[in-house]
């Protein structure tokens, strides 16, 4: 196989590794950003890479209707496609369509009624795995049962039961393992039995790499560290684990230092577009009055396009006014370097050993600052 994972250095559970993969390395801790349709809103490929990004994650579910997955492989695959070099990973699928309010779920899949199109779906994991062999991305998840929050144990259970079930499957299914790894998604709510025994069934198949899914569903900022903290030790050292969908600065430091190495969510290119910025000192809303005359960029100790690029953030402040499109460029470009800028400091606090000193000065300053992060 073409993948691999080494630990560089550890501090606490916090580790640094490099995970190989057939379009390249990537030095984790690592941020992938998501391009739902095959991009990154707002973004070029190059602005993208401007950034430090070393991963992107584009959307299954999305890429899949009207025959698109086909017609990405008759182009030469999501790499070719949306000119990105680098590694891509795509999702399963899964979410999406649990998150929808009409579906009819069975141990066979889940069929529902596409809300772009109106046409009838019948999804699998054998069509799942199906279509992310078309789109050809390096890492593919496994179909599983997004258990919701709440869920009490008896939901949470069946969920594992159809997850493993799924998994199996998907396996069977895959027909690349050569240069696409599939990783397993470990489920089972807030219960950390289930959690452990969904987690074991899951080593037991030796799988490239594992994930945990089911954490980013509503459950709050305690809930989540207490549920990564617990899964994360259950996971073989040697492979790369990858938490879903957590995206929040002050969950990435947190569940870093529990032993994360992959993480990925909208976050950063959607608040941007929002005109939610995120800096060292917490987060800042450059719609607020206070930016009108501001000549300083948006952090004058970051090295981002925008922020280098003599962008003041009274500015940025008239372009999000004037509904400009290059507002949400410029805002995105510095919210995703900044979570690159963040992963690249954690990677070096772990690599001088120091990691919990490193977390908790970045906390600190973070929640103390002008946005009040934490509130």
């Amino acid at each position: 196989m073409n993948f691999s994972f080494r630990q560089d250095g550890r501090s606490g559970s916090a580790r640094a590794g490099v995970f190989a993969t057939p379009h390249g390395e990537v030095s984790t801790p690592a941020f992938m950003v998501v391009g739902t349709h095959a991009a990154v809103r707002a973004l070029t490929p190059d602005q993208v890479k401007a950034t430090g990004t070393q991963v992107v994650l584009a959307n299954t579910f999305h890429l899949s209707v009207r025959g698109r997955s086909e017609l990405v492989r008759k182009l030469g695959g999501l790499h070719e496609f949306m000119r990105w070099s680098g590694p891509i990973l795509t999702d399963s699928g899964g979410f999406q369509v649990f998150s929808l309010p009409r579906k009819e779920i069975t141990d066979r899949g889940v069929r529902f009624t596409h809300e772009l199109d109106g046409s009838e779906v019948d999804l699998t994991p054998e069509r799942s795995i199906e279509i992310q062999n078309e789109l050809g991305a390096d890492v593919i998840m496994a179909f599983d049962e997004c258990t919701p929050y709440p869920a009490d144990e008896k939901l949470a259970g069946a969920g594992v039961r159809r997850t493993l079930q799924w998994m199996e499957r998907c396996v069977t299914a895959h027909a690349r393992p050569k240069d696409q790894a599939l990783f397993g998604i470990v489920q089972g709510g807030v219960h950390e039995r289930l959690r452990r025994s969904c987690a074991q069934a899951l080593i037991d198949l030796d799988l490239p790499g594992y994930a945990i899914g089911g954490v980013s569903v509503g459950e709050g900022h305690e809930l989540l560290c207490r549920i990564t903290g617990f899964t994360a030790p259950l996971l073989p050292e040697q492979k790369p684990r990858y938490l879903m969908g957590v995206g929040l600065p002050e969950d990435l430091v947190e569940t870093i230092g529990m032993g994360i190495d992959l993480f990925d969510c909208v976050i950063p290119t959607r608040y941007a577009r929002s005109a939610t910025i995120f800096t060292k000192r917490g987060r800042l809303r450059l719609t607020n009055r206070r930016y009108r005359r501001d000549k300083y960029p948006i952090d004058p100790t970051c090295e981002c396009a925008t922020c280098t690029g003599g962008y003041s953030r009274a500015y940025l402040q008239h372009l999000f006014q004037s509904n400009e499109i290059l507002s949400a460029v410029l805002a995105s470009i510095h919210n995703v370097h900044f979570y690159q800028w963040l992963m690249s400091e954690a990677r070096n606090a772990i690599l001088a050993g120091d990691y919990e000193s490193w977390k908790n000065a970045f906390l600190e300053e973070y929640r103390g600052g002008p946005g009040g992060a934490s509130k």
